[in-house]
C-alpha cells in the first residue's frame, strides 16, 4: 500500500514496495556481524500439526543471517517433546526447544516461585519470560524478535523488516511492533483490536485526556500484533503480565524505559492471517472474551499506575464511552468493507462489541476489588538479581534435555555452542 503518512506519537515505517527482500537481508547479513540477531517463537505442542508452522520453519531456512532461534514449547508430554525435537531439526539455523513442561524446567521454576520472582499463571506470557531468560545465556546477542507460530501468511519479508528499524546500527530505534491489514475470506478481521481495544483507548482518552501515553498506545495501528523487535537489554527491564494483555504490557514497558523517537512501527505484511478464536460471549474464561477481559483489566492497572483515580462512576463512564465509541466505528468498518467488496456482519460486531462492553464494565470493577493483587511476572533484572545463573542454568536444563532424548549430534553442538 503507498503510504506514507505519519501521525501519533512514534514513527510508522511503511512497505512502499521499492525494495526486495534479497536487498533488505543482504544488509542484515552486515548488520548481524556488530549485532547477532535471534528470534523467539513461543509455541504449543498442538501447533506441531499445523500447516501453518511446517511452512513458518521451511521459510526460516532462508533467513540466514539470524544467529539463534529459541523455541518455547508448552503443554508437551515426554513423548511429545521427543517428537518436537524431532520436528524441529528441520531447521537450518542454530535452535534450541525450551522445553517448559520438563521435569529439570519445572524443578528451576518451582525454586523461582520459592524466591517469589517466578511467574504464577501459565500462558504465552510465561512461555515468553523464560525464552526471554534464555536469550540471556546466549553470546554476543544484540536484537532479538519474536512472532507467533499459527501465522497462517508467513513469509521470510516480514522477519526481515521487523529486525531491520532495530538491527540498523544508523538507525536509534531501541523497539520495534509490527503491523498489517487483517483481511481474510472475504472480510475484515482482527475484531479484538477493532471492536475492543481501539474504542476502549479513545474511550479512556475522553475520560483521562492528560494521559500521554493513551496518545501513545493510540498510534499503533495494530497495538495487539505478537510480532516486534527489540534491543536485548530492554529483556531484563520488561515487568509484563502473564495473560492475554501481554501485547499492551510490552508497549507500556517501552513506554517507560525509552523516550517514543527510539520506537516505531513497521509494516511487515499486506494481509496477516492466523488461527481464529470464538467469542465465548456466554463463558469469560474462554476465546476472545476471555482475551477482552484481560486487556479491559490491564488498561485499567496500567492507567492507575500513571495516576489515573478510578471509582465505580469512572468505570461506567468509561464503559459507556466505550461502548458509543465502538458503535460508531462499525458503522466506519462497514462503510470500508462494502467499498472493497468485503462481506461484513453488522450483528456479529455488534454482538461483540455487547460482549466486550459487559467486560470492560466487570474488569473495571474487578480491579476496583483487587487492590492487592500482584499481576506482573518480576523483571529479570530482579531475577538475576536473587538467582544471577539462572540463564546459564536455562541453558543447561535445554542442552541435558537434548542429551537424554536421543538429539542428533548437530543440534547437540548447536545447542552447546550457544
Amino acid at each position: 500500500m503507498s503510504d506514507f503518512f505519519q501521525n501519533g506519537t512514534v514513527t510508522t515505517l511503511h512497505n512502499l514496495k521499492t525494495r526486495t527482500l534479497e536487498s533488505l537481508e543482504a544488509e542484515l547479513h552486515q548488520f548481524a556481524e556488530h549485532s547477532p540477531m535471534a528470534l523467539i517463537l513461543p509455541c504449543l505442542y498442538s501447533e506441531l500439526a499445523q500447516d501453518a508452522l511446517s511452512d513458518i520453519i521451511d521459510a526460516l531456512n532462508g533467513a540466514t543471517y539470524l544467529a539463534h532461534v529459541v523455541i518455547g514449547l508448552d503443554r508437551a508430554s515426554e513423548a511429545e517433546y521427543v517428537h518436537a525435537l524431532e520436528y524441529f531439526s528441520r531447521l537450518k539455523i542454530p535452535h534450541t526447544v525450551l522445553w517448559n513442561d520438563g521435569p529439570r524446567a519445572t524443578k528451576l521454576q518451582d525454586e523461582l516461585k520459592q524466591h517469589r520472582v517466578a511467574p504464577i499463571d501459565l500462558g504465552k506470557g510465561c512461555n515468553v519470560w523464560y525464552c526471554f531468560g534464555y536469550v540471556q545465556s546466549l553470546p554476543n546477542i544484540k536484537v532479538v524478535a519474536l512472532h507467533d507460530c499459527d501465522i497462517t501468511t508467513y513469509d521470510r519479508s516480514l522477519l526481515a523488516r521487523l529486525l531491520y528499524p532495530v538491527a540498523n546500527p544508523q538507525f536509534n530505534y531501541a523497539f520495534c511492533k509490527g503491523f498489517y491489514a487483517r483481511v481474510a475470506e472475504g472480510k475484515l478481521n482482527g475484531r479484538v483490536s477493532r471492536l475492543l481495544v481501539s474504542p476502549l483507548v479513545r474511550a479512556m482518552k475522553r475520560v483521562f485526556p492528560e494521559q500521554h501515553f493513551l496518545d501513545y498506545l493510540d498510534s499503533f495501528r495494530y497495538p495487539l500484533a505478537g510480532e516486534f523487535a527489540m534491543r536485548v537489554d530492554l529483556l531484563k527491564t520488561l515487568r509484563i503480565p502473564a495473560d492475554w494483555a501481554l501485547e499492551i504490557g510490552i508497549l507500556t514497558e517501552v513506554y517507560r524505559n525509552y523516550s517514543t523517537k527510539q520506537v516505531c512501527q513497521i509494516e511487515v505484511a499486506d494481509n496477516y492471517d492466523h488461527k481464529h478464536q470464538e467469542l465465548s460471549s456466554n463463558d469469560k474464561t474462554k476465546g476472545l472474551s476471555r482475551m477482552s477481559s484481560d486487556i479491559a483489566t490491564s488498561l485499567f492497572r496500567i492507567l492507575a499506575t500513571f495516576g489515573a483515580v478510578f471509582e465505580t462512576g469512572t468505570v461506567r463512564t468509561v464503559k459507556a464511552a466505550y461502548l458509543r465509541i465502538a458503535l460508531d466505528l462499525i458503522e466506519s468498518y462497514y462503510n470500508d468493507a462494502v467499498v472493497n467488496g468485503l462481506r461484513f456482519d453488522r450483528d456479529a460486531e455488534e454482538r461483540a462489541v455487547e460482549t466486550f462492553a459487559n467486560n470492560v464494565l466487570t474488569s473495571g470493577q474487578d480491579y476496583l476489588e483487587s487492590g492487592q493483587e500482584l499481576p506482573y511476572v518480576p523483571t529479570w533484572n530482579r531475577v538475576l538479581s536473587v538467582c544471577p545463573t539462572v540463564p546459564a542454568r536455562l541453558a543447561e536444563i535445554a542442552a541435558k534435555d537434548y542429551d537424554d532424548f536421543g538429539c542428533p549430534q548437530s543440534q547437540k553442538l548447536a545447542v552447546r555452542s550457544a
